[in-house]
């Protein structure tokens, strides 16, 4: 409650108070056990109101005993001290000496290692082989890059999160030049173009969704789901060759019968196998499309979340492609292992002998959605025709060459303040910078922001003002960081490696700046009811450009905006009110010929 997030010295005693306190939890420890055996003890007669005083006393501390357990284990930083090596002239300034250097390598050794060792304990229910040892040190390696240049806690962060956000909502309301988005009149091709795309899309996410199995069919039907289940998937199945992993109760492939409104017998392969760059998917014959889909799984495991946090660049190199570029290394890994089963194990061979005459689709949401773009991007030279629908993918996914490339093929679809299409390294950065200088500037103190932050995220009202260094400060002096802003980051990183020169928020890219694949639909949210009983949700979509997803935006719908369902609901609505319109206009061209 004193000082300033960049400002401690108001609040220079407290670390001396926090270890006194922290060496009284241990006879508070022994006397919440001596507390626990007494409560205990059958043969202690008490009044009853006595009785439940010290059993509401003893509960009460070993809460605060657990969740103080648990709030060091989170925060508390191994590292220490260790990061002011990082300040050391002799380290930042004269890395010549192998003293200095031997000392900065192995300072990085150390933070590798404690990263590593969180993601373990993370993934400690999966069983772990080379392939995640592997993973989690180079997740482990991107943590720690990402992270060793800033002095920044949790509650730091989420005080930046929620003045960004009011910095954010501020602008919006303000007069503002028009998006960088690409807007058509009515009648013009390019808007027919996105109409199709937009039914189509409509029609494949319930393929992208049904590859999520019964967890996205018990949660879209929490009420009736696990009834109809039960009573509907004990006798359709294909056979044990066509499906490939667990399936235990035929779940998954009784909700994926539900979800697409296929027969059995629709479906070529089916495939629940799931392990680190390994994800689910299957291969079925759309009719009414008169397609055969290639359907992949998205994030719905420990396995498939380390696959996304593998984002180092690879090289993707094709024959005949001459966009060859940078891509997601796990995603990228994910793809090859589909590619090499319905290639190698004849999977697309024994579809297109059923149904020659059919078209090739892959479609996916999230990690799904990625993995399909770069399958596509793959099995492109041997299938000219294919088409990818790529729902909510990863931001930092293809180079611009490669992105350019899959605009012939590939369709992005993107709702509102999705934060997944927003990722990459550089927007990562770019937001680390910005909590960074808005934290930095703020004069209040913390507790304030966070209590205005709470009550503005869950009642609304109007954004805070409040004072900053930014204040009256002209432009020239904009571009200069402040010492306050300077004092949160521990050494010189990357993004942050020419103080003396440019600005932090001018700094030259660490990481290779990846994009969405193919061309972007943009779907937003245009109204809504405000009552509580009523879901009226309106939705406007439009052609976009990749720039418009440069920066992350921070939101309370910046998770929802990912979901399935919600995609899902937003492209049912634009392909409802899109047949709506025909329908009017035919009416009307039928009154106009009478």
């Amino acid at each position: 409650m004193r000082g300033t997030i960049s400002n401690p010295g108001p609040r220079k005693s407290l670390p001396k108070l926090l270890y006194t306190r922290l060496l009284l939890y241990l006879p508070e420890f022994i006397w919440a056990v001596v507390g626990a055996v007494w409560v205990s003890d059958s043969s202690m007669h008490c009044e009853k109101t006595v009785m439940n005083v010290v059993f509401g006393t003893v509960v009460a501390s070993w809460i605060i005993i657990i969740f103080t357990i648990i709030g060091v284990i989170i925060v508390f930083d191994p590292l220490g001290g260790k990061k002011t090596i990082y300040l050391t002239d002799g380290v930042n300034r004269n890395l010549e000496s192998s003293q200095s250097g031997q000392l900065l390598y192995n300072v990085k050794n150390t933070a590798t290692r404690v990263w590593e060792k969180r993601i373990r304990l993370l993934c400690c229910c999966i069983v772990q082989d080379d392939d995640h040892r592997v993973a989690f040190t180079s997740i482990a390696e991107l943590f720690r890059a990402y992270f060793s240049d800033t002095d920044l806690v949790p509650s730091d962060i989420a005080a930046g999160l929620t003045l960004l956000h009011q910095e954010q909502d501020k602008m919006e309301s303000c007069p503002k030049e028009p998006e960088e988005v690409l807007c058509h009149s009515p009648s013009s091709p390019v808007t027919d173009d996105l109409d199709i795309e937009l039914e189509n899309a409509a029609h494949y996410m319930q393929f992208a969704a049904a590859a999520y199995g019964w967890p996205y069919y018990v949660y879209t039907n929490p009420f009736t789901a696990l009834c109809k289940l039960n009573g509907d998937c004990c006798g359709n199945r294909p056979t044990d060759s066509d499906i490939t992993g667990s399936d235990r109760h035929n779940f998954h492939f009784g909700s994926i019968l539900k979800i697409t409104g296929l027969q059995y017998r629709d479906f070529i392969h089916i495939s629940f196998h799931n392990k680190i760059y390994e994800i689910p998917f299957f291969v079925a014959l759309d009719h009414k499309k008169e397609a055969i889909v290639v359907a992949v799984r998205g994030t719905l495991s420990f396995e498939d979340i380390l696959t996304d946090l593998s984002a180092d660049c690879e090289d993707l190199t094709l024959e005949d492609v001459l966009e060859n570029g940078f891509v997601h290394k796990g995603i990228t890994q994910a793809a090859n292992y589909i590619y090499r089963k319905l290639i190698n194990d004849g999977i697309l061979n024994q579809a297109f002998t059923i149904a020659p005459e059919y078209k090739l689709v892959i479609v996916g949401h999230s990690l799904g959605g990625g993995t399909a773009s770069i399958l596509a991007i793959m099995l492109r030279n041997s299938f000219p025709t294919l088409k990818c629908y790529a729902f909510s993918p990863p931001g930092g996914l293809l180079s611009k060459s490669l992105a350019d490339y899959t605009k012939h093929f590939i369709v992005s679809v993107i709702v509102g303040k999705d934060l997944v299409a927003r990722l990459s390294m550089p927007n990562m950065e770019d937001l680390k910078r910005r909590i960074v200088r808005i934290v930095a500037n703020c004069n209040r103190p913390k507790y304030q922001i966070l209590l205005h932050g709470c009550w503005y995220e869950v009642f609304g009202g109007d954004p805070d003002n409040f004072p900053t260094e930014l204040d009256g400060r002209n432009q020239d002096d904009l571009t200069q960081p402040l010492l306050a802003e300077e004092s949160l980051m521990v050494h010189r990183s990357p993004s942050y490696n020419a103080l003396e020169d440019e600005s932090h928020l001018n700094s030259p890219p660490q990481y290779p700046h990846l994009y969405l694949p193919g061309k972007i639909i943009h779907i937003v949210e245009e109204s809504s009811s405000r009552r509580l009983c009523s879901s009226d949700i309106k939705y406007t979509a439009s052609w976009s450009k990749e720039t418009v997803f440069s920066s992350i935006l921070i939101s309370p719908k910046m998770i929802t905006d990912h979901m399935p369902d919600v995609v899902l609901k937003a492209l049912n609505s634009l392909a409802q009110e899109q047949g709506a319109c025909i329908s009017c206009q035919t009416r009307d061209f039928n009154t106009n010929i009478v």
